[in-house]
């Protein structure tokens, strides 16, 4: 046994030191950056420069009839030999909490693949994939790197028998104009102390879109600006090698500086991330990818913009470190594809490369598809026709293999970017793009007025291509129905209850689709394969809007017929500010920085159902809400549908086979405890009447 080895097994049962990362929170709030030199230098681990890692990916579990777990773990060293042999890694495994009957092992049976994968200027990039088996308790992994270990390094795997915990996240940046001094408050820092509970951890974290803010591409990258100042618009010049090694230095270095310190700087600011790191190294992570893993709007402005050679250039280059950083690999590594991917049919129009969206089963019972919805978007199509038909395949196949090992999904998850339901802002995107805007466009674009109001790249509102992203634009409307639709005959014919993830609006919400027709089968959410909630969570670090947004949405959100008796809204979930009992003024929307996680039922310790649900919980139904608010009253069958009295405040019933989802929403972004207010709802298991 190496001294590393004893090490770790010394510290088994410790938890992490919260108290330390809470002064690393402090020490880094805006007023203590320094003017100069303000990035956090590399840090040694054994002979090791890190700078960068070690980042936890989480790849599959139970394939193939088999209780595996599969994951890489990645780690960026500076200034490596070319003749020094890779560093070791080696993992310590065993029980994740003490009962006395389990003993902790050496990890042997899990073999290391470690690979250099890339290098770059001096920058080594190295992977070590691995696989364990699950068994019938939660199992914690530590692991040590080249002989040096730290008490985040590491991580849970779930029972064989069970379902993962997820938490979920998008929006994980500031946006560049954002002035940071009074963002003390970290939720990086509350998602640490999330999973530091004794009877509860995450087992792995999606991220669903803009895991970082690369907007500050334009300013940067010299050559970029040079192109932007161009007089004219849409001027076709080709992408040199000084404009591609411009690009790949921005890419590569603040990669390295936000997943490696959580260093960022913008306009008027600069902030330091500090537990984000941290969390990377010890909850594996499983991402999709958004505009501003490359440029703001990237992908949903004019074709005649996106066709240029510099912008399809910006794509390629912010894909290929997008791989790099966040799935482990790279467009030019030979390679087979990862089999937990589905791959686009064709390359993306602009983004020369075949889509990568992601399937994995999070545990026993829950898949988990991540739709790829950026390399094929355009300004009138998100995903292309062969693409859905080969996720539908996908998903077609994986019920099959799962019903056939005795091991059925109950429900899946579906990561998209950005709501598909939301309210509409069609009448928004016509005016921002109808004749009567062309005088203002003009006037900004030459100076008269705000420079502002239009963007750089194609001269259209500034929000436009925010408002064309959506779902509901009217561009995506036809092709928005026609997957939900796909979703909801998937999830009925299998019996399985869907939930869709998203992010991307910078605010939080819960909608749904629901039937409405009065039939005797479908009247509770458990019994109605249509009922399908959006939980939208976003922003983890990004600004909240004002609370005139949160109030214009409200008004905005109307009830809608999305098909026959199938209808779409909102859930009033916010009656009370966060962890206080002051009434809102608004109780759709929670304009405050936020995340999300999702908990099998079957998970949740006894104490916490007890407290949160009493003891008794059959037969009664669950408004959702704040917790310890008022508005967690229960509800018995008489308030279980849909009526002129309940408006959408209806009761979910306590399933043992369902999710608790639980929206934590920052109390004081100015705070340096960073603390949040929860807001919950009970997902039901699909129970389908004969």
């Amino acid at each position: 046994m190496s001294y590393s080895q004893q090490k770790i097994l010394d510290a088994w049962f410790k938890p992490l030191p919260l108290e330390e990362y809470c002064d690393l929170v402090k020490d880094n709030i805006p007023e203590n950056i320094p003017k100069t030199d303000s990035c956090p230098k590399d840090y040694r681990l054994g002979r090791l420069d890190i700078a960068c890692g070690p980042l936890v990916r989480f790849l599959a579990s139970h394939e193939n009839n088999s209780n595996n777990y599969r994951g890489s773990i990645m780690i960026v060293v500076r200034n490596i030999d070319d003749g020094i042999d890779v560093p070791t890694l080696q993992f310590v495994i065993g029980p994740s909490v003490s009962d006395g009957t389990k003993e902790h092992s050496i990890a042997e049976e899990a073999p290391i693949d470690s690979k250099v994968i890339y290098k770059e200027q001096n920058f080594t990039f190295i992977r070590y994939s691995f696989m364990f088996q699950l068994k019938e308790f939660e199992q914690r992994v530590r692991y040590s790197i080249d002989g040096d270990f730290k008490p985040h390094f590491q991580f849970f795997l779930p029972s064989s028998l069970k379902s993962m915990n997820v938490m979920s996240y998008s929006c994980n940046g500031f946006s560049l104009a954002v002035e940071t001094e009074s963002f003390k408050s970290s939720l990086w820092l509350d998602v640490l102390r999330k999973h530091n509970q004794t009877n509860f951890h995450y087992h792995v974290m999606v991220g669903g879109g803009d895991q970082i803010y690369a907007d500050s591409v334009k300013n940067s990258s010299t050559e970029l600006a040079k192109w932007l100042k161009h007089k004219h618009l849409h001027a076709y010049e080709k992408s040199t090698p000084e404009m591609v090694e411009s690009l790949n230095d921005f890419y590569l270095n603040h990669y390295i500086k936000w997943f490696g310190k959580g260093y960022w700087e913008g306009i008027n600011g600069k902030t330091i991330q500090a537990a984000y790191p941290i969390a990377l190294s010890t909850i594996p992570q499983i991402n999709i990818f958004d505009d501003h893993d490359i440029i703001d709007g990237y992908g949903s402005y004019k074709d005649i913009t996106m066709r240029q050679d510099i912008f399809k250039t910006l794509g390629q280059r912010a894909f290929f470190y997008y791989m790099l950083f966040q799935h482990h690999t790279h467009p030019d590594e030979p390679t087979e594809p990862e089999s937990s991917w589905i791959i686009g049919k064709k390359p993306g129009p602009y983004i020369n490369q075949l889509s990568r969206s992601v399937f994995a089963k999070l545990g026993r019972n829950i898949g988990f598809l991540g739709m790829d919805n950026r390399t094929e978007r355009t300004k009138k199509q998100v995903v292309m026709p062969e693409t859905y038909d080969a996720i539908f395949n996908r998903l077609e196949d994986e019920v099959s293999k799962s019903e056939s090992a005795g091991k059925p999904l109950k429900h899946l998850y579906v990561l998209l970017g950005v709501p598909i339901c939301y309210p509409r802002m069609v009448f928004l995107e016509r005016l921002a793009s109808s004749p009567l805007a062309r005088p203002l466009k003009f006037l900004a674009r030459h100076g008269v007025i705000a420079r502002g109001l239009v963007n750089e790249f194609d001269g259209e509102i500034e929000l436009l291509d925010d408002m064309e992203d959506h779902w509901c634009s009217h561009h995506h409307k036809k092709e928005r129905n026609a997957l939900m639709k796909r979703l909801i005959a998937f999830g009925h014919e299998h019996s399985i209850r869907i939930t869709i993830l998203s992010g991307d609006v910078h605010l939080c919400c819960i909608s749904r689709f629901r039937d409405d027709s009065g039939r005797k089968s479908y009247k509770s959410p458990e019994n109605d394969p249509s009922f399908i909630i959006n939980l939208i969570s976003s922003a983890i670090v990004n600004v909240a809007p004002p609370d005139g947004m949160a109030k214009f949405l409200s008004y905005r959100a109307k009830e809608h017929i999305f098909e026959s008796f199938i209808k779409e809204d909102m859930v009033p979930l916010f009656e009370l500010e966060p962890a206080s009992n002051k009434k809102r003024a608004t109780n759709m929307f929670m304009n405050k920085r936020n995340y999300a996680d999702l908990v099998p039922v079957e998970n949740i310790s006894t104490e916490y159902k007890s407290e949160r649900f009493g003891v008794d919980t059959a037969n009664k139904y669950f408004v959702p809400g704040a917790v310890d608010g008022p508005s967690l009253s229960i509800t018995y069958d008489e308030n279980k549908h849909e009526s002129s009295k309940t408006n959408g405040k209806i009761g979910y019933p306590f399933d043992e086979d369902g999710i608790l989802a639980t929206l934590h929403v920052e109390v004081d972004h100015s705070d340096v405890s960073s603390k949040t207010g929860d807001y919950d709802f009970v997902v039901p298991s699909l129970k389908l009447s004969d």
